[in-house]
């Protein structure tokens, strides 16, 4: 790593290329003055500050790369020479602070460009209407900045050598794919997160080429469009977010090579047929929307299906048990549903299930106590790697200096667009978001507001990796295992209102990890752990169980609750127990003989007392007449 520290560094020949990523600068980049050959220069990934170094472009006409990606560059972008710099092959701005406008001459003054990157700043105002003259331009990044306007037409008629355009996480805004699109070797469309609204047009259509669209978090209605079906070489669509409706189109069933949906969080409705046959697909995100019928039976029998959500939608009848034993199924969310009968033992079979929420449906029996057989929750497996991103590359570009090849690539991996993965979970009496790493390490099992009763398989103590466990709003009955205290990495677990009995078993407070406890509305009894993290837990946490003590809940315990003592000898118990219960028969006798003969004599002795006496049972015998007259004998 070389680190500057002095800005009187000054080299004795002249540059070419140059290259200064990672290397903390920080001081005034005034040497640069002196070179005038540069073709190649980067300074990405440092702290340098200022405007654009328009100066740079004047003194080195034959720029062809120049990188300034991840600075604290700021200030508005100056009007450009008027010259043209037709070198100029790549330009990246990106994650600096620069705001404004862009310069109206930018399309004319770098026509040559092929790649320009300029995300991650804060421009505003419409894209100048010049860039149309860069008709070399093969990837065009400007998302996250405050950009507003329709959809550019001397962008979408005009650069036609389009690869990739991103302007996601914009103000842009009006109608869809124009019918005046003519962008034919475009491969990726990113337009997410802005204010689109209308229906989608058929303008995509000359895009043939097109394998990523992603125009989630708009304004979208109508239905989705059937000529979606026609890009044969489509593998990631994303059009969550939205108000679309009807049904999902058969169509999307020519999709051959689909990797990733994510329609979720629309009002669509209908079956879920078209997508049932998909060989290739890895990702499957419908949840928040209003789709019936049954689960389809191909879904759980193909061996390529990573994530399967289908939370909060109309789904009925029961969850198929033709699973596949070779499945990869990571991820299986049916929360929110009419999902009806019994959990399918076949569900176990499931080897790298990491998270299965089934709650808030109407799912009934016994708990399967072949879930405490799942590999993936009984132990880490050290040879998964659950596929949680997906990575778009940008075009290879590579640059000849002094007889040899410099490959831009290995920096442009860093840069690469990537698709963060993720997956919503209950835990911790609320939704987390699972991405990245932490999505693939996650074992979480959510069976809550069901009605499933019996007793708790004790086999369930043997998901040692389990990190979130909710049996809560069902019918269970019995006792909590004993074995739960095997749960080692288990941080939330509830056990509330269900019908359970007996003690709360004091080896749970070997459970480090814990940081949420509900047996909250059960049977239970006893004195509450108050050792450990369970000296933490608060008194709600075991509300509604009136036979619990302890200092917890500061109810202290009796004698009649405090733990039996082990018997020692054989047929003296029952013995003891006759006579402790005549005992206990006159203790009761004498008191209540002892209360009387007190209350008379001290109305013997009182006249005032007994007369007092004397008076309240007369208000009571007129009482009771007056109560007989009126309600029984005058109607």
């Amino acid at each position: 790593m070389l680190q500057v520290k002095t800005e009187n560094w000054l080299p004795t020949y002249p540059l070419k290329v140059l290259q200064l990523s990672h290397c903390h600068l920080n001081v005034n980049n005034s040497f640069l003055l002196h070179q005038h050959h540069l073709k190649f220069l980067d300074l990405s990934h440092n702290q340098l500050v200022g405007n654009f170094p328009t100066w740079l472009l004047q003194n080195n006409t034959r720029l062809e790369v120049l990188v300034l990606w991840n600075n604290s560059f700021s200030g508005i972008l100056p009007r450009l020479p008027n010259a043209k710099y037709d070198k100029l092959r790549h330009l990246d701005i990106s994650t600096n602070n620069f705001s404004g406008t862009l310069p109206e001459n930018l399309g004319i003054v770098f026509q040559k460009l092929i790649y320009l990157d300029m995300s991650k700043n804060s421009f505003e105002a419409n894209i100048p209407y010049s860039i149309r003259e860069m008709k070399e331009l093969i990837t065009l990044d400007l998302s996250e900045n405050n950009f507003s306007g329709e959809l550019p037409r001397s962008i979408l008629s005009s650069c036609l050598s389009l690869d990739k355009l991103d302007l996601s996480n914009n103000n842009f805004y009006g109608q869809l794919f124009p019918n005046y699109m003519n962008l034919t070797h475009l491969h990726s469309l990113r337009l997410n997160n802005n204010h689109f609204s209308g229906k989608m047009t058929d303008g995509l259509l000359s895009s043939t080429l097109l394998e990523v669209l992603n125009v989630s978090n708009n304004k979208l209605s109508g239905d989705i469009p059937h000529w979606i079906g026609n890009f044969s070489s489509l593998w990631l669509l994303l059009m969550s977010e939205n108000y679309l409706q009807g049904s999902i189109p058969v169509q999307l069933g020519n999709l051959e090579r689909l990797e990733f949906i994510d329609i979720s969080e629309n009002s669509l409705s209908g079956s879920l047929e078209s997508l049932s046959n998909h060989s290739s697909v890895k990702h499957i995100y419908l949840h928040n929307n209003a789709i019936n019928g049954l689960i389809p039976i191909a879904l759980l029998r193909s061996s390529t299906l990573l994530t399967l959500d289908l939370r909060d939608n109309n789904f009925s009848g029961r969850i198929p048990h033709q699973i596949n034993e070779l499945s990869n199924l990571h991820v299986l969310l049916l929360r929110g549903n009419y999902l009806q009968g019994r959990i399918p033992n076949q569900l176990c079979q499931l080897r790298k299930l990491g998270i299965m929420d089934l709650s808030h449906n109407r799912l009934n029996g016994p708990i399967p106590s072949c879930l405490g057989n799942v590999s993936f929750w009984r132990e880490a497996i050290d040879d998964y790697s659950y596929v949680s991103r997906f990575v778009v590359s940008n075009p290879d570009f590579s640059f000849t200096y002094y007889n040899s090849t410099l490959d831009l690539q290995p920096q442009g991996e860093l840069h690469d667009r990537v698709d963060q993965l993720g997956v919503e979970f209950v835990t911790k009496y609320r939704y987390e978001f699972f991405i990245g790493r932490n999505l693939d390490d996650m074992a979480g099992l959510d069976l809550s507001s069901n009605e499933f009763s019996g007793e708790i398989p004790w086999e369930i103590g043997h998901l040692q990796h389990i990190r979130a466990l909710n049996l809560s709003n069902n019918l269970l009955s019995g006792a909590i295992p004993e074995s739960f205290s095997n749960l080692k990495m288990i941080e939330s677990l509830d056990l509330s209102r269900n019908k359970l009995s007996g003690r709360i078993p004091p080896q749970l407070t070997e459970l480090n990890f814990l940081s949420n406890f509900n047996v909250s509305y059960n049977n239970l009894s006893g004195p509450t752990p108050d050792k450990e993290q369970f000296a933490t837990f608060v008194d709600s946490s075991y509300k509604g169980n009136s036979a619990l003590c302890g200092s917890m809940i500061k109810r202290k315990c009796s004698s009649a609750l405090a733990p039996p003592a082990t018997p020692t000898g054989g047929g003296e118990d029952e013995g003891d127990s006759v006579i402790d219960m005549v005992a206990l028969g006159w203790s009761f006798g004498a008191s209540y003989v002892s209360v009387i003969l007190g209350l008379f004599t001290a109305l013997w002795i009182k006249s005032y007392w007994r007369r007092l006496w004397f008076y309240f049972i007369d208000r009571c015998i007129d009482t009771c007449y007056y109560w007989l007259f009126k309600y029984v004998f005058h109607r």
